[in-house]
C-alpha cells in the first residue's frame, strides 16, 4: 500500500480569536465566539508527518470564518511547501472573480470552494447566478480546481446544473466535496431529517445511489470526486464496506477520478491517525497503481503538489 497521502480537505481552527474572530456566513449560524476545540497549522503538519501526508489543502471552515479565508491564507504563506489554501469568498458579490485572480497570482491561492449556507436555502443563485459564473470563468482561465459542495436534498436539481457547467469548461477539474451522493450527507443533514421524523437510510450495494446522482458525470472527465470522514461515518453506520464502495468508483469512473480528504477540523468523530488508517482500509480492493492515485497522485496532480520538502520529512520520520 502506497505511504504517502494528499490530504485534499483539511479544515484548520485558530486558537488566536483576537487574530482570526469567528465570521460565519450569517448571524444565525450556530457559532461560538471561541469553539472548544482547535486544529492549528502546526497540530496538523505534526499530524501529517506522524502519518505520512506529505501535503495539504486547507479548505476554507465556511461555517466558523465565512468569507474570510485569513487564517489559511497566512498559514499557507508560511508553510507553502505543505498546503495550499482553498478559499470561499461571496458568489454573488461582482467584485469577487477579480479578488479571487489576485489570491491566485498574489496569495499561492490554489483553489475555489462554492458552498450553500443552508439546507433549505433551495436556489442555485450561489452557484450559477451571472457573478458566480464569472468565478468559474476565473477558476477555468487560472487553471484552479472548483470544489463544490451539495446538501443532499439538493442532489437532484444541482448536479444536472453543475454537470452543464461543467461541460462549458471541459478543461476545468471540478471536485465534488463528499463525493455528491448519499453516502455524503452529513451528520448535521441527518439530524434535521430525524427531527422531521423522518428514517434517514443509505441506499445498499451495489449501486449505492450513484444511478440517481453521481452517475451522469461518467462522459463528464473533468469531474472528480473526493472521499472523506462524512463518507466514512455514513458507511460505518450502514454497515457497508468502504472498500467496496471506492473499488465501485474506480470501476465506473476509473483510477484517475478520486481523490482522499480528512475533514479534520470538521469531522470530529475519529482522529487523525484514524481517519489515515480508514482511508487506507479503504483501498484494499484496488491495485497498487490505484490506491496511490486515490491517497496521493490525483491530489497532488490537481492541486500542483511535487515531491519536495514535505515529501523527504515525512520519509525520515521527522515531525515538527
Amino acid at each position: 500500500m502506497t505511504a504517502r497521502l494528499v490530504d485534499t480537505h483539511a479544515h484548520l481552527i485558530a486558537d488566536d480569536w483576537t487574530t482570526y474572530p469567528a465570521r460565519p456566513f450569517t448571524p444565525d449560524l450556530p457559532v461560538p465566539d471561541r469553539p472548544s476545540f482547535t486544529m492549528t497549522a502546526e497540530q496538523l503538519l505534526a499530524e501529517m508527518d506522524r502519518h505520512g501526508v506529505t501535503s495539504a489543502c486547507l479548505v476554507q471552515r465556511g461555517h466558523i470564518y465565512g468569507y474570510d479565508n485569513s487564517y489559511i491564507l497566512d498559514s499557507a504563506a508560511r508553510y507553502p511547501d505543505r498546503f495550499r489554501p482553498v478559499v470561499i469568498l461571496d458568489t454573488q458579490d461582482p467584485e469577487t472573480a477579480d479578488h479571487y485572480r489576485d489570491l491566485v497570482r498574489n496569495r499561492g491561492v490554489a483553489g475555489f470552494r462554492m458552498a450553500n449556507s443552508r439546507p433549505w436555502i433551495l436556489d442555485t443563485a450561489w452557484l450559477s447566478s451571472p457573478s458566480a459564473m464569472e468565478v468559474w470563468k476565473a477558476c477555468a482561465e487560472l487553471g484552479t480546481p472548483m470544489t463544490v459542495i451539495v446538501f443532499d436534498n439538493q442532489l437532484s436539481y444541482v448536479l444536472p446544473l453543475i454537470k452543464l457547467i461543467a461541460l462549458m469548461y471541459p478543461d476545468l477539474p471540478v471536485i465534488l466535496d463528499h463525493g455528491a451522493m448519499p453516502y455524503g450527507i452529513s451528520q448535521y443533514e441527518v439530524a434535521l431529517r430525524e427531527e422531521a421524523g423522518e428514517t434517514v437510510t443509505m441506499p445498499p450495494p451495489p449501486d449505492y445511489g450513484i444511478d440517481a446522482t453521481i452517475a451522469i458525470f461518467e462522459d463528464v472527465p473533468n469531474v472528480y470526486f473526493k472521499i472523506t470522514e462524512i463518507n466514512m461515518e455514513r458507511l460505518v453506520k450502514a454497515e457497508v464496506e468502504a472498500a467496496a464502495l471506492v473499488r465501485h468508483m474506480v470501476d465506473r469512473f476509473g483510477p484517475g477520478r478520486l481523490v482522499w480528504g480528512s475533514d479534520v477540523g470538521q469531522s470530529m468523530l475519529w482522529n487523525y491517525a484514524e481517519k489515515v488508517e480508514m482511508a487506507r482500509g479503504a483501498c484494499a480492493l484496488l491495485s497498487e497503481a490505484e490506491a496511490t492515485a486515490f491517497l496521493h497522485d490525483n491530489g497532488a496532480r490537481l492541486y500542483g503538489l511535487a515531491m519536495g520538502a514535505g515529501d523527504e520529512s515525512v520519509r525520515r520520520g521527522e515531525a515538527r
